[in-house]
């Protein structure tokens, strides 16, 4: 059983304003650089010294998830950005136009990639956008078909993570919310764009749906999903028949019934014992028990405790606390199957 963080972690305060700004106000290229180096290896020792098995980067080098990635491919205009409605038109958002053909400029997360590994002895995470996410998340002014433009950016993601692979990164994730949204496209061409990105990889290869954070928008909706919810029930035989290895869902505090677990039979499955929409810190009891739960339907050497989603909403000693909590809750569940059966070590 091991502990990880799912995602993104909060920016230390000084990323986002780098003190080191030049005649324009703007941060210079090269504080920034290693504002972003300062704030990968802080969290990279808080996720150590929590006692995760294997940590990320925190996502410290990327403003949004989506575009992060976006920022270096060739065929978006990001100086026109326009205001289009997302999953299934839940929000608005100010999102950058494809206007050409996509192409990779060069390496994407080559840079806090390598920083991460030349820091860890660990296994080391990494997270990209899934395809279906994406093209949710920009508008189409050239392909005029969005499994064809999902599809290319499958081919780009393809790219960068063959070079994470390289890199040294043991696992790589891919954040899909949109399976939640989009549950008949998901199975039909989602996973099948997915799998187009994780072609060719010998390394752990993830993918991470959950109900969406970090705004009001996403609240509301989850208020309306009733008491039970079952999207994952459309998306999760699908995965069940592909190629990738995790699958992490949402556990704690949320509606998904936890016998839907059942449906990923064959894949390792991330739970999720960190909410990461509330500010109250889990005891390591509640953590215990929602691992728990889940080993009613998921076994052992296949459970893998993890945050609902990535830390980014919350302050630094709230993330901090969580993340301790996750391994305490996570070390107490282990005591706990040593003294009721025949163990064997995680």
């Amino acid at each position: 059983m091991r502990h990880l963080l799912l995602a993104a972690c909060p920016n230390p305060n000084g990323l986002r304003k780098p003190t080191n700004s030049g005649p324009s106000g703007k941060p210079r290229a090269d504080a920034l650089l290693q504002a972003k180096a300062d704030a990968t290896l802080l969290w990279i020792k808080a996720q150590e010294d929590a006692g995760l098995d294997i940590v990320c980067d925190g996502e410290q080098s990327r403003q949004h998830f989506v575009h992060g990635f976006l920022e270096k491919v060739e065929g978006i205009d990001f100086d026109n950005k326009v205001t289009m409605g997302i999953r299934n038109n839940r929000y608005d958002a100010m999102v950058p136009q494809v206007v050409s053909a996509l192409r990779l400029k060069g390496r994407v997360h080559g840079f806090e990639a390598q920083l991460a590994r030349a820091h860890t002895k660990k296994k080391l995470k990494f997270t990209l956008p899934g395809p279906m996410t994406i093209i949710d998340t920009v508008a189409d002014r050239f392909y005029g078909d969005k499994v064809k433009m999902a599809f290319a950016f499958a081919e780009l993601l393809n790219q960068e993570a063959l070079a994470l692979q390289a890199d040294g990164v043991d696992i790589i994730q891919f954040d899909e919310p949109a399976f939640n949204v989009y549950m008949k496209d998901a199975a039909d061409w989602g996973v099948q764009a997915l799998e187009r990105a994780v072609q060719g990889l010998n390394c752990t290869t993830a993918v991470h749906i959950c109900y969406g954070y970090g705004i009001k928008a996403n609240t509301d909706w989850k208020s309306t999903l009733g008491d039970e919810w079952r999207q994952y029930e459309t998306v999760f035989p699908a995965l069940a028949r592909s190629s990738i290895d995790q699958v992490s869902l949402e556990c704690i505090n949320s509606h998904v019934p936890p016998n839907l677990m059942k449906l990923l039979a064959g894949k390792d499955v991330l739970v999720g014992v960190i909410d990461v929409a509330s500010d109250v810190v889990e005891t390591p009891e509640e953590v215990a028990g929602a691992i728990a739960r889940a080993l009613e339907f998921v076994p052992k050497e296949r459970l893998f405790p993890c945050t609902n989603c990535g830390l980014a909403p919350m302050g630094r000693d709230v993330a901090w606390r969580k993340l301790k909590a996750l391994a305490a809750g996570t070390q107490l569940a282990k005591e706990r199957l040593e003294s009721t059966s025949a163990f064997r070590q995680f």
